[in-house]
């Protein structure tokens, strides 16, 4: 593909002879550049893109676009590296400059790839939680009306029967398009997709239009280096998804609901026990084996009553969202209603097995204070004997976060078991420090097992006829991160193992 067809609607300096040039590929990652390609500088909290030209043009890189620099009227950037590289060389390339890199990035991507968003229906969803399960419970409904769906997330994108990691919730716009495109060419005429505050705030999905933009929730969360520098930056990134929606869908009673779409073309709203196009009501609490669930009644621009094999009033609420984008595009009730019964997500809320005694565990992605509190405040109302709960905090994250989860954990757990999580390059002593500070808050009775496989089997031990017991923080993962290196780790493993046995 020329240049000039790369760099359609993008604002950029350069020679006009450049747009001539053929261009065999187009990357942020000079790791990934290919003779005759096309490599975007970025600049990022820890590295500048523009320090890996010269490795770009060593690999065989035609031309690189990077972010013009205020006041800068040169068309060529001064760095002697690229100088001094393009000279050992001894060939020219083109370097472009662009206002704005990242938004380039995402527009450059789409023609690379053929626009292929154009062709599906997309459907964002944003909020602080619940982006995965709303994904998920939309996905089976979109299917179980026969469409043939696409979904990208925090667990990957799948298409058919087939999953594809990704590195981010939302990837960067090389891969986003690139799965679009995946899923273009098997014929998905949907695409769910979690849109994150950060590929907000970094432009991944600049140039997309979204046929329906889904507000679930926000609270303070993803604030610090390297994420927001406060909560009215994270607000205003979770707004710009309904600067490039057609019809938001917004749950009336979040906080800061009604102010995040007002781009939007149209509005949708829902709530639960409350006002809206879409309102669900008579939540009732189902616990026996294998299900812990919620059966409930909405109403509106469509009635019906829904079982979920997932617990409590917020996935009541990620109901509500998917039911109202469904009802929406004319799905009936009854493939809607179907479709939820069937949904369990990986990692959420997720029944791992039942003990020989009558008890649940599952285990939980819950990684900050909101979901923790959501998750424990909600299995309390399902009455068990106890409530038992594991998890540890993430090293190098707010340490306020590590002390309202453990204030969470102290207020509505018996038996709080504190281990391992993502430690990062943090030590094990300095993070539950922070967490049992938040416990003693409650008094909350607490043990500390840094072994998270061990910790599990003293859980399981010691969880009683009519307990719940939760292992919440890492979901679906399958890795503990220390000292920068991924260590294979399933809880869901370890957990089926060791009932094999009991």
């Amino acid at each position: 593909m020329k240049l000039g067809e790369l760099l359609r609607g993008v604002p950029y300096r350069g020679r006009s002879e450049w747009e001539e040039l053929e261009i065999a590929g187009v990357t942020c990652d000079s790791r990934k550049v290919v003779p005759g390609g096309l490599f975007v500088c970025l600049r990022g909290e820890k590295a500048d893109g523009r320090d890996f030209i010269p490795q770009a043009i060593q690999a065989g890189a035609a031309a690189v676009l990077m972010e013009q620099e205020a006041g800068d009227g040169c068309d060529f950037p001064r760095e002697e590296a690229v100088l001094t590289a393009m000279a050992a060389e001894g060939r020219g390339i083109a370097i472009l400059t662009v206002p704005d890199a990242r938004e380039a990035l995402a527009l450059v991507s789409a023609a690379w790839f053929g626009h292929p968003a154009e062709h599906m229906q997309l459907i964002g969803i944003t909020g602080t939680k619940g982006k995965t399960t709303t994904a998920h419970m939309l996905r089976a409904i979109l299917e179980e009306a026969g469409c043939k769906t696409g979904m990208i997330g925090t667990m990957g994108a799948f298409v058919e029967g087939d999953s594809f990691p990704v590195d981010n919730t939302t990837p960067e716009p090389c891969e986003l398009h690139r799965l679009l495109a995946e899923m273009r060419r098997r014929g998905c005429s949907h695409v769910v997709m979690e849109v994150s505050s950060q590929a907000l705030k970094q432009k991944r999905t600049a140039g997309l239009r979204f046929a329906y933009g889904v507000f679930l929730n926000i609270s303070p969360d993803h604030i610090g280096p390297g994420e927001h520098a406060d909560f009215a930056e994270y607000l205003a990134c979770k707004k710009r998804l309904f600067l490039q929606t057609d019809r938001a869908v917004v749950n009336l009673a979040a906080g800061y609901g009604l102010e995040a779409a007002p781009g939007a073309r149209d509005r949708i709203l829902f709530s639960v026990e409350g006002a809206g196009d879409y309102c669900g009501s008579r939540l009732e609490r189902i616990w026996q084996p294998g299900l812990l669930g919620v059966r409930f009644h909405f109403s509106g621009r469509a009635e019906g009553s829904a079982v979920l094999n997932m617990p409590g009033r917020f996935n009541v609420e990620n109901a509500l969202a998917a039911i109202s984008v469904a009802a929406d595009m004319g799905i009936p009730v009854p493939v809607i209603t179907r479709a939820l019964a069937a949904v369990t997500v990986k990692g959420r809320t997720q029944i791992l097995g039942q003990t020989a005694h009558f008890s649940t565990i599952l285990i939980d992605y819950a990684h900050n204070a909101l979901s923790m509190e959501s998750l424990l405040r909600t299995l309390r109302e399902y009455e068990p004997e106890r409530l038992l709960c594991l998890f540890g905090g993430g090293g190098n994250k707010p340490k306020q976060r590590r002390y309202d989860m453990g204030l969470a954990a102290g207020k509505y757990a018996d038996l709080t078991i504190l281990t391992m999580d993502n430690p990062r390059f943090e030590p094990m002593e300095e993070i539950n420090r922070e967490i049992i500070r938040g416990l003693n808050v409650y008094g909350g009775n607490y043990l500390v097992i840094d072994d998270r496989e061990e910790a599990i089997h003293y859980l399981i031990d010691h969880c009683g006829k009519g307990d719940i017991a939760a292992l919440i923080g890492k979901g679906h993962e399958e890795y503990q991160e220390v000292r920068g290196i991924r260590y294979p780790f399933s809880e869901e493993a370890v957990v089926n193992r060791y009932l094999e046995t009991k």
